[in-house]
């Protein structure tokens, strides 16, 4: 959710009874902080800090969160041991994304109050091992004993309750609120997702760090060098520096990256926070109380 949830989009799902999460990947520090202060300003509700482990200014933004007294936190893209207790320390819960049941049970061992498994079909950074929530979900839910909150691929209340069924104790949904108003994506990109159709999305630079991407022109030159057996430091080269910010935050739709999950072929329209947390939760309470026949 780089460049898409701030704390306009955090407050927004806060206060419509979800539990909204800044995406810190996108943020030098200052702007974590300010966003931090702005979230707090515009809800009284729990909300939470994606903190991607690998971030180069990572000890600054476990300060910052810490600091501004945040109580969840959501790692990814690392190893959980090395912050967690010390988040804890502080009363902060902590929630890792993992790809793997291996990954949940290093999660679990390290700590985690609770993991994501994220499936094959996220949008953003992703596993290698292109395993589908279907099949990830069930087997990291035997795994381990902590909660489990299943991601990727879900963006419908019938699929929230689908994930119910095979285990998860809650859900994730990051691409269904890239759509949203409240989002700091930019309008192109917004309407290009509500566009993309199945099909229009592709797991990509597997080699350097997994990430789904919409077909565009970078998505060509990346497939195409991925295919000629272009080595990791010239998809480096390619990849160069700001590329997510060109095209999810500044709209350039043809040489920016463009992130997003395969459920963006049923995201139809850009909507309110609030209006998509009640349709989801409305057509979960639907699909649940559905008699069988």
């Amino acid at each position: 959710m780089v460049w898409a949830s701030g704390w306009r989009l955090a407050s927004a799902v806060s206060n419509a009874g979800g539990l909204g999460l800044i995406g810190s990947g996108s943020m030098y520090p200052d702007v974590l902080r300010k966003h931090i202060r702005a979230c707090k300003a515009a809800t009284s509700k729990p909300f939470g800090v994606n903190i991607p482990l690998l971030f180069p200014n990572i000890e600054t933004h476990i300060n910052i969160v810490i600091e501004e007294g945040v109580k969840i936190v959501f790692t990814s893209a690392g190893n959980p041991s090395t912050w967690t207790s010390i988040l804890q320390k502080e009363g902060i819960k902590v929630v890792h994304v993992i790809s793997s049941s291996k990954f949940a049970k290093k999660a679990e061992d390290a700590g985690c109050d609770a993991v994501v498994a994220e499936g094959f079909e996220a949008g953003g950074h992703n596993g290698r091992e292109e395993t589908t929530t279907m099949v990830l979900l069930p087997s990291v839910c035997k795994s381990v004993k902590i909660p489990v909150i299943s991601a990727g691929g879900i963006a419908t209340g019938r699929q929230m309750l689908a994930t119910m069924i095979m285990g998860a104790d809650a859900v994730q949904i990051g691409s269904r609120f890239v759509a949203s108003e409240e989002a700091s994506s930019h309008i192109n990109f917004k309407e290009r997702i509500i566009q993309s159709q199945e099909g229009d999305t592709m797991l990509m630079m597997k080699q350097l760090t997994p990430v789904r991407l919409l077909r565009n022109n970078f998505f060509k030159e990346i497939f195409e060098a991925e295919h000629r057996g272009a080595t990791i430091d010239e998809v480096k080269l390619l990849l160069g520096r700001g590329r997510a910010k060109r095209g999810m935050f500044e709209g350039n739709l043809d040489e920016g990256e463009l992130e997003i999950g395969q459920v963006s072929a049923l995201i139809n329209d850009i909507l309110p926070a609030a209006e998509i947390v009640k349709n989801i939760w409305n057509e979960f309470n639907e699909a649940l109380n559905k008699p069988l026949l």
